[in-house]
């Protein structure tokens, strides 16, 4: 990365006002930097990243942590909607919000 591509605070400040971000000079000038150091670091690890090296989200395999499914105690309808505001036909009732039937 050349120093003609590191970000300037006038670009961040362009960047903040399409976003209607308020932003003070020394944010401005701090957020440049720290852009820029970003834009370093992905152009170093561009370099490194050959045709070889495949790509990853993660560096470690990942796998699910899978449990025997058993079935255990559960609640009765009576139990589960003793606490509802307001139950019909054995289920919970609740506003209706689409207007649909």
């Amino acid at each position: 990365m050349t120093e003609s591509s590191a970000i300037t605070p006038e670009q961040v400040e362009h960047l903040a006002s399409l976003s209607r971000i308020a932003m003070g000079e020394d944010e401005l000038n701090a957020l440049a930097g720290d852009l820029t150091t970003i834009l370093k670091n992905v152009a170093r690890v561009n370099e490194v990243a050959g045709d070889d090296v495949p790509a990853t989200s993660h560096p470690i395999a990942l796998t699910n942590v899978l449990r025997p499914d058993v079935v255990g105690e559960t609640l009765t309808s009576e139990q589960a909607l003793a606490s509802a505001p307001a139950a019909a036909d054995d289920k919970f009732l609740v506003p209706q919000i689409l207007g649909e039937e």
